[in-house]
């Protein structure tokens, strides 16, 4: 029978017995907070939308963050850390050997998952369980093909010759921060800042006009009053207008949502250095202007105390910067004229690309901008321009990096030239993430934002991320090169942006496809 609320229950967690609190608490908290197991992460809890708390209940996965822990009691939990060496190994392995594994935050949820599929269900389809997680670096397909691999019993491996420390230095140039690159990434262990926070450290949360201090995650989202995360009524609508004009192309883009996995989080000892919200992945300019890290250490001062900030996913949302809307209308001849809501930099970001157009930067009541997210501006008016040309062709960033893209027959074609690959496991992986990421953002995300300015969808699935099984195929060819390397992934970003955008008919308004 289930213990009552406030009493300890007893279970067996990756394979020892242990006493727990129950309370009303969930079985992520149970894990997480309690027994310290960091290779259990929090993405959205208490969503359940997201995966990234996925563990095996008597074998069966199961989201964590929505499982009840007095629910558990008397039963076999396991973690990654918890499975067999072995299977543990060689799904590691796989996932480094196709490049499905960028930041490793979603990945061990993901591997349990699978690990169950295979175990339950072998003849299931793995993109409709997948539709559960929440993947934003990889675009699903290397994930796929580590599963093939496994579930055939072929063991890719890391190659004999592959060079890791060249794999980690082309990751970095594509996610803009130092990334490490290894099998043990896919378990989650590639550094997370929440992940080493001392036990007892003060915990702090946002609150209305500041931050709730207190000794436990639960006690401070208590004081905090924390949001529910909901998803509005309200529909997604762009907060600009065309400019008045005879345009050959016209575009508007919503409200969206960077939605990064791993949420901001930072600790910092008194004096001390705070631990990097960015430690493994720079969530491609999501978290530019987080707060995580300067609040740890001003309140670490303050109070003489470690001090742990948490963000929760409805924290993210709201506070997190967006990309800049846009509103614009150009012609064949490269002449336009865009309004962008007003964002530091991205009036030279825009030029850079797009001499011809005329830009106005616009004040919106709206969440805050930054212009540091993935081609910010640069994708859309080079779309823009794209559609009244009538075509794509190839892009040239500022940086160097050369892509084009054909989105047809249900597939993705993409090359890209960026300098010497370094590791074409890692430009491939970054670029069929940036692939699926711009073919999500043109056809399908959106966030509905009030007439306060206030953010009103707080939920994983209310951002129109591209699932699993509605992602076409993509194929990436690397032209070699010997040239310095430079960041590829940003160009195949915007070249798969305007391809989608001219395959889709060139519709006014993104996203093209969502339809609430």
């Amino acid at each position: 029978m289930p213990a009552p609320a406030g009493d300890h229950i007893t279970l067996t967690v990756d394979g020892r017995s242990v006493s727990a609190p129950a309370g009303d608490s969930s079985l992520l908290t149970l894990l997480r907070e309690h027994l310290g197991i960091g290779g259990v992460k929090d993405g959205c809890s208490p969503q359940g939308q997201c995966g990234a708390c996925t563990v095996l209940v008597d074998g069966a996965a199961r989201v964590a963050c929505v499982t009840p822990a007095r629910r558990v009691a008397g039963r076999e939990i396991t973690t990654l850390a918890g499975l067999d060496t072995d299977r543990r190994a060689t799904w590691a392995d796989a996932f480094c050997a196709t490049g499905a594994s960028q930041c490793g935050f979603c990945t061990p949820g993901i591997i349990l998952r699978l690990e169950s599929l295979l175990g339950r269900s072998p003849g299931a389809d793995p993109r409709r369980a997948l539709a559960a997680h929440l993947c934003r670096c990889t675009g699903w397909q290397t994930i796929m093909e580590a599963f093939e691999a496994v579930a055939a019993g072929v063991e890719p491996g890391v190659r004999a010759d592959r060079d890791l420390v060249a794999a980690a230095q082309r990751a970095g140039i594509e996610g803009s921060r130092t990334q490490v690159v290894g099998p043990h990434v896919a378990c989650g262990e590639g550094g997370f800042a929440d992940d080493s926070a001392p036990a007892d450290a003060l915990v702090a949360v946002p609150a209305a006009g500041g931050w709730a201090l207190a000794e436990t995650l639960a006690e401070a989202r208590s004081a905090a009053g924390a949001p529910e995360g909901r998803r509005s009524t309200l529909a997604a609508t762009p907060p600009l207008e065309v400019p008045p004009g005879d345009w050959d192309a016209t575009l508007r883009t919503c409200w969206t949502e960077p939605a990064y996995l791993e949420l901001d989080a930072s600790w910092c000892l008194p004096g001390g250095r705070a631990a990097d919200p960015l430690a493994n992945g720079g969530a491609f300019g999501g978290k530019e202007t987080s707060l995580a890290a300067v609040t740890a250490r001003r309140l670490a001062d303050e109070t003489g105390r470690a001090v742990r900030v948490v963000y929760s996913r409805p924290d993210a949302t709201r506070l997190g910067s967006k990309r800049p809307p846009v509103a614009g209308g150009a012609n064949a001849d490269g002449s336009g004229c865009l309004r962008v809501v007003r964002t530091p930099g991205i009036a030279a970001a825009v030029a850079a690309v797009a001499p011809g157009l005329e830009l106005a930067e616009v004040d919106v009541a709206g969440p805050p901008t930054s212009g540091a997210l993935r081609a910010a501006g640069v994708a859309e008016v080079l779309a823009l321009l794209a559609g009244a040309r009538g075509s794509a062709g190839p892009v040239r960033l500022p940086g160097g990096a050369v892509a084009a893209a054909d989105v047809s027959g249900g597939t993705i074609d993409v090359e890209v030239d960026c300098g010497r690959p370094l590791d074409d496991v890692v430009l491939r992986s970054y670029c069929i993430g940036a692939a699926h990421m711009a073919y999500s953002l043109v056809t399908s995300e959106a966030i509905a934002v009030d007439e306060h300015g206030t953010v009103a969808d707080l939920t994983v699935r209310s951002f129109g991320v591209v699932t699993a099984s509605q992602t076409p195929t993509v194929n990436v060819r690397i032209a070699p090169s010997d040239a310095e390397p430079v960041n590829g992934s940003d160009a195949v970003f915007v070249a798969v942006a305007a391809a989608t955008w001219l395959a889709k008919g060139c519709p006014p308004t993104w996203p093209t496809d969502r339809r609430s």
